[in-house]
């Protein structure tokens, strides 16, 4: 039996030693801002980081450029912990969503874990996961079998006000609608013409008295992406970007069918054809972290002098593909406060607040408390058997999906 203690003191000294390196990791992340997809720099980075600290890396990992996963093995038998990091930035804003600050505590968690691994029973994965922002690498990856190996999963990300062990997220889907119409000039021959642009508008009005019969929960959003030419044109083709949420996948299902409907019927209403693109990877599960490792978390920072507070029914949240690993194996999600005071999210300040001292700070204590709760998966049987058996029974209810047979 390994003293826990010693394994412990390890695994939080090589994070550490390596504090100036991990934050110039997620500096240079930040500085360097990439989207969906697009993240080569940043998987490079991370990726490299990774093999200097003995992961055996596998790059563009299940086909997936940006993608990667690193593997190091401690003694036969026992389970594997994957540690996962998010990179992608947000168009035009950066790293509005601190994703700069995942990468960091991802791979300064899983280095931590590697530094002890030989001297446990399983082994740890640490997982890049691209376009967390809209582009679903998760679910990519799901679909490829990345997870079927891993028997628990775990990441965090920065938030501001409190930190939370875990919180509940809307299931979403990203919509691409397209009207088709005739052009004609809009002044002289108006009557020649069939205007797309009526059917968008007609959606969004559509949506917005459709609002009323919905549950406080269901969020309908969306922008114009094309709304013509010119003012002196009837437009032929407009498009349009809409996310259709809400808190369990079943309700959200329904409300995307309505929103459809919604569609077809702006399309009969105005003479317009319409294309409803349905994009497959930015299908997100609601989440539902497992109490067991999130109470191993929660204790850890509060050891190590941080606060933990519980979700409450109103909390404000958004999506997450986290969503879609949650439904399929125990996994959490915690959340640490870079800031005291609320900082919206995907906003300005909260993309300069994410390359701060204080956030970094911060990051790091929670990236010691993922690495903990990290062997306490590893080391202490009963966390694991508790994980699974409250999964087992949440799967039965229907509340997660669990593995596909």
């Amino acid at each position: 039996m390994p003293d826990i203690a010693a394994l412990r003191k390890r695994a939080l000294h090589a994070i550490d030693e390596r504090r100036d390196s991990l934050f110039e990791l997620s500096r240079a992340i930040h500085a360097n801002p990439e989207t969906a997809y697009e993240e080569r720099q940043a998987a490079a980075r991370l990726a490299d980081f990774l093999e200097k600290n003995g992961f055996k890396v596998q790059r563009g990992y299940r086909g997936i450029e940006t993608s990667y996963r690193g593997d190091a093995s401690g003694k036969s038998g026992g389970p594997r912990v994957a540690i996962l990091a998010e990179y992608d930035a947000l168009a035009e804003l950066g790293h509005g969503c601190g994703h700069n600050l995942i990468a960091m505590i991802g791979t300064a968690a899983a280095v931590a874990v590697r530094q002890v691994i030989a001297d446990v029973e399983g082994s740890v994965a640490a997982i890049g996961t691209p376009a967390e922002e809209g582009g679903g690498g998760k679910v990519a990856l799901l679909r490829a079998s990345a997870f079927d190996d891993v028997d628990a999963a775990m990441m965090i990300h920065p938030t501001t006000g409190r930190s939370l062990a875990g919180r509940h997220s809307l299931a979403s889907n990203r919509v691409l609608v397209e009207y088709f119409g005739k052009a004609a000039h809009a002044a002289s021959q108006p009557d020649q013409g069939i205007n797309a642009l009526d059917g968008l508008i007609q959606l969004f009005n559509s949506v917005n008295a459709m609002r009323q019969q919905l549950r406080p929960d269901a969020r309908i959003h969306g922008i114009i992406t094309n709304g013509g030419s010119a003012a002196n044109v009837i437009p032929d083709h407009t498009a349009g970007r809409f996310s259709v949420r809400a808190l369990d996948r079943r309700y959200q299902q329904d409300v995307l069918r309505r929103f459809i409907a919604c569609a077809e019927g702006a399309a009969t209403a105005t003479g317009t054809t319409v294309k409803v693109t349905v994009h497959e990877n930015a299908g997100y599960e609601n989440m539902v972290f497992s109490t067991p490792m999130a109470e191993r978390w929660t204790r850890h920072m509060k050891d190590l002098g941080m606060q933990v507070f519980e979700a409450r029914d109103d909390e404000r949240v958004g999506s997450t593909d986290m969503g879609n690993v949650m439904q399929v194996l125990p996994a959490i999600h915690p959340y640490i406060a870079i800031a005291s005071e609320p900082v919206p999210g995907h906003s300005i300040a909260f993309r300069d607040l994410a390359v701060t001292p204080g956030a970094l700070d911060n990051a790091l204590v929670a990236a010691k408390a993922l690495a903990l709760t990290a062997l306490d998966v590893l080391t202490d049987a009963s966390v694991l058997q508790r994980a699974r058996a409250e999964f087992e029974e949440r799967r039965k209810t229907g509340v997660v999906k669990g593995r596909a047979s």
